[in-house]
Parts: C-alpha cells; sequence; structure tokens
C-alpha cells in the first residue's frame, strides 16, 4: 500500500509541495514564490496560470527530491490561502481576470454603500458568521461579473465557473472534470450560510451571483476526485481540502473545544476551536468553519491580521533594509524590547478587531538615533501586538486562553516568539513541524484515504518542540502595548 501524502500549499506568496511519510514526517519539499500585482492602491491580484505552473512544478520537484514515484502517494492534500477570487471559462478552463487576493480593497465602496442598507450587516453575519467586507469573495466575485464584458451574461447562461484557490486547483489537477470546494473555504465566501451548510440563495441574490458558477461542497476529508495522469505519471486520490488556517488547525491537533493556534504566515490568524457551537462574537471576530469531517462541522472563532510575514517580506523587498528575513532576529536583539518606534503595518487596511479597511501603514516615534535595526524590530513587533488585539477580543468573548500553538515561516524566528509570549502573556508552544498547514492538509488526505483510523491517531502526529513562558512584567506589558494602541489610534484619526 501507498504510504506517502503529498501536501499542495498554495499560498499568498508562494506554493510549496511537501510529502509526508506516514508518521507525518517531512520527507521531501519544494517552495517557489511567485509576483504580487498591484494594479491600483489597495488592488492585489495574481496571475491565475503562474500559480498553476507553480503547483505543477513544486510537485514534480518534491517527487522527485524524494525519489518516490506517484504511485507512491497515497492521497493528495490541497490547502490554499483563502477568499482569493477566480473566475473561469467552463469550457477553457481559462480564468477571465486575474486572481483577485484577500488583501485586495477595491469593493470598499460597494461594501460601504451595502453597510447603509437598514439590517443588512446583520443578516450577513447571522447567516455567514462574517463582516460584510471586501476581505471576502463575494463583493470580489460580483466586482469580476460587473467589469469584465459580457461576464454576467455568461455566468447566467452557466458559461463560466466561480472559484477560490482551491476549487481553481481541483479543476486543474482534475482535468476539468470536478468543481468541488469544502465546507472550510465556502465559509469564505460570504455566500455559504454556516447554520445549513450550504450556499445560501438569499446571499447569492444579494450579491447577483448566479448559483450555477458555484462548486459544490464537500467535507475537508473526501473524494475530490483524482489528479489527472499527465500531473505527475498516474491517477492519484486528492482525498483532503481546507483553506490554510483550517489545515493549520488541524495540523495542530486544535481539536478540543477551547484550543487555540495562530499561524504567522503572509498574515496572521489566530483561530479558536468552539467546538459544535457557532459561537457569535461581540468583539467583531469571525465565525467561521473549523472543519467538517464525517458530515459534523467544528466551529471556531477567527481573528485576522493583514500583514505579518509580509511585513517583513516588505522591509526586505521594498525597503531593502535586509536581504533576508533571517536578519531580522539579529537585529531585534540588538534593539531590545524597549523600543520606541511603532510601525503600524496597515498597507491594505486594519484587519480584526478593527476592520478598517481604508487605514494605511505608518511608522510613528522616530527619531535621530532611529535605524534600520529600530525599524525591523518594529516590523516583528507589530506582528506581536496585533496578536494581543486578537488575543484580547477572544477573551472578552469568553474565552480564557492559557497557551497558544503557533506555525507558520515567522515563528523560526525565536525573537519574535519570546516577544510573543511576553506581550501576549500566556506560554507560546512551537510545534517540531512550523509547516503545520501542509501537515493538516496531507492529514485530511491521510484519514480519507485510510492511511489514518482516526481523530486520535492524527492528534499523535502533532509534537512540540519548545514553550515560551513569558517573562516580561505586567506593568511593561502593558506600557508597551498602550503605545501600540496609541499608535493605531493615530493612523484612524489620521484616516477619518
Amino acid at each position: 500500500m501507498s504510504s506517502y501524502l503529498l501536501a499542495i500549499d498554495q499560498g499568498t506568496t508562494s506554493t510549496r509541495a511537501i510529502i509526508f511519510n506516514c508518521q507525518g514526517k517531512v520527507v521531501a519539499s519544494s517552495q517557489q514564490e511567485f509576483a504580487q500585482i498591484y494594479p491600483k492602491d489597495g488592488w492585489v491580484e495574481h496571475d491565475p496560470e503562474i500559480i498553476w505552473q507553480t503547483v505543477e512544478e513544486t510537485c514534480q520537484t518534491a517527487l522527485k527530491k524524494a525519489r518516490l514515484s506517484a504511485t507512491d502517494i497515497a492521497s493528495i492534500g490541497v490547502t490554499n490561502q483563502r477568499e482569493t477570487t477566480l473566475v473561469w471559462e467552463k469550457a477553457s478552463g481559462k480564468c477571465i481576470y486575474n486572481a483577485i487576493v484577500w488583501q485586495d480593497r477595491r469593493t470598499s465602496e460597494q461594501c460601504r454603500r451595502m453597510k447603509a442598507i437598514d439590517g443588512l450587516v446583520d443578516n450577513i453575519a447571522d447567516r455567514t458568521g462574517l463582516l460584510l467586507d471586501p476581505y471576502f469573495s463575494a463583493s470580489k466575485l460580483e466586482w469580476i461579473l460587473g467589469h469584465v464584458p459580457g461576464a454576467q451574461d455568461k455566468a447566467e447562461q452557466g458559461e463560466l465557473l466561480f472559484g477560490t484557490i482551491d476549487s481553481f486547483l481541483l479543476w486543474r489537477l482534475t482535468g476539468g472534470k470536478r468543481h468541488l470546494t469544502d465546507s472550510s473555504n465556502a465559509s469564505r465566501t460570504l455566500l455559504f450560510n454556516i447554520h445549513t451548510n450550504c450556499w445560501d440563495d438569499e446571499l447569492l441574490a444579494m450579491f447577483n451571483i448566479p448559483r450555477a458558477m458555484l462548486p459544490e461542497i464537500r467535507d475537508c476529508a473526501d473524494d475530490f476526485g483524482a489528479s489527472y495522469p499527465g500531473f505527475l505519471g498516474t491517477e492519484i486520490p486528492i482525498g483532503g481540502v481546507a483553506g490554510d488556517q483550517q489545515a493549520a488547525m488541524v495540523g495542530q491537533g486544535c481539536f478540543q473545544p477551547g484550543m487555540l493556534k495562530s499561524t504567522y504566515g503572509t498574515g496572521c490568524f489566530m483561530m479558536l476551536n468552539t467546538g459544535q457551537e457557532a459561537l457569535a462574537s461581540k468583539n467583531r471576530l469571525l465565525t467561521t468553519v473549523a472543519y467538517r469531517i464525517k458530515g459534523q462541522t467544528t466551529y471556531a472563532l477567527e481573528g485576522s491580521i493583514f500583514m505579518a510575514g509580509a511585513t517583513i517580506q516588505w522591509i526586505r523587498d521594498g525597503l531593502a533594509l535586509i536581504k533576508s528575513a533571517e536578519e531580522s532576529q539579529a537585529l531585534a536583539e540588538k534593539t531590545g524590547t524597549n523600543n520606541p518606534v511603532y510601525m503600524v503595518p496597515a498597507f491594505t487596511g486594519l484587519g480584526a478587531p478593527h476592520w478598517n479597511p481604508d487605514a494605511r501603514g505608518a511608522i510613528l516615534g522616530l527619531t535621530r538615533d532611529s535605524g534600520i535595526k529600530e525599524i525591523v524590530t518594529a516590523a516583528l513587533q507589530s506582528v506581536c501586538y496585533q496578536s494581543k488585539d486578537l488575543i484580547d477580543a477572544m477573551i472578552q468573548d469568553g474565552a480564557c486562553p492559557r497557551s497558544i500553538r503557533i506555525d507558520g515561516g515567522m515563528v523560526a524566528n525565536n525573537w519574535l516568539v519570546q516577544f510573543l509570549a511576553d506581550i501576549l502573556g500566556v506560554m507560546v508552544e512551537r510545534p517540531q513541524n512550523v509547516e503545520t498547514t501542509a501537515l493538516g492538509a496531507a492529514m485530511l488526505a491521510g484519514l480519507q484515504s485510510g492511511l489514518f483510523k482516526d481523530m486520535e491517531q492524527l492528534t499523535e502526529l502533532v509534537n512540540t518542540e519548545c514553550y515560551f513562558e513569558p517573562e516580561m512584567t505586567e506593568s511593561k506589558r502593558n506600557r508597551l502595548y498602550d503605545g501600540w494602541l496609541d499608535a493605531v489610534r493615530k493612523i484612524s484619526a489620521h484616516d477619518n
């Protein structure tokens, strides 16, 4: 029996392909970054063909590195950047417009007009667990249909298909045979009713979306078809699909209510398992599907930060202050935690709990003594301050987190993780495998294929590498965080 799993992790700035063995250990991996497209202020796009090319090449490279053949792979798991929106022709599979990325804010005015309609925001929140915001897929899809000539008519005639990245990849992987998604990705579109687990006709009418465009919704561990033979040489079953943050939750083994994880990739996403209860937040957090397995839905409370690793990428590529992200740790160690400089990385607005799509980034507290190391340290600290925004909102909603499990590329930085523990005031657990997003996708695929028998066996695959205890005094924590809140108030006041 084939005993390896291939995880495709299609992220915002790069695509990874990782091969795991049946113990959840990485056998081989391949990664490719790709270009971000910024047509206008607040607009962010990706070239769908480049994304598909990176998927093909990374999977082929990972298989070659592992010295395996396609017949050694028991199943493929797919995880993806969520909310990013694509529309393609049913006949040709060609996208009619670039992928509009989750960070994109072009529909801010459209959402603002809709918010003025009495009762609409509450109606949407009750059905979807989400806020009416450009972040989600619905307004992006409506924009494409309204701005690409002839698109609305073609969609109504059944000639166009909509999908988030997972659906697009499944369509390509299966040679155009399967138009599917899973419940976790569907729950991020503003078109899915999280209580009925179905596309919602009232929401579709609200955004003028023809139902025929939408993919069929399945469990996260399910039959998603098989890759076409030309992809890796033979058909391979596709058994797992989940949005990246939900996949990370699975990869962290957060299967019990009250368990909390936070992923530090391009953005930062904190999720609290709330079990079978779709807990409504009073602090502008999101209620979302964590995962659905064997028809049973588990819900989560989520807070989203738009800029985490992307801030360090901007420091590296935009300002050229560092040559690699790894340099940031040494610079922060020289600066220390008493950094008077604050960076608010609101390049595409502020996420939870502020939800200000019009806010823009700022660096405050600069003096003649300020230099590269202070600015780089402020960028790292901004991620931790925003994480405290989220965890404080969860506490106000009734959560009592004593620890938090973290993952993502940023958490290899020990200085960052220690400052995170200090500013949150809770223990931080870092796993042996920080790429738990891909591991979660592999777990789901392995569960569907029978390689893993149940959720308990999945839990055994999760191992903590290191624990970080808070060392900072409460008075210092409060002083530093008050400085952050003051910086956020200043940019919000400027925006108004």
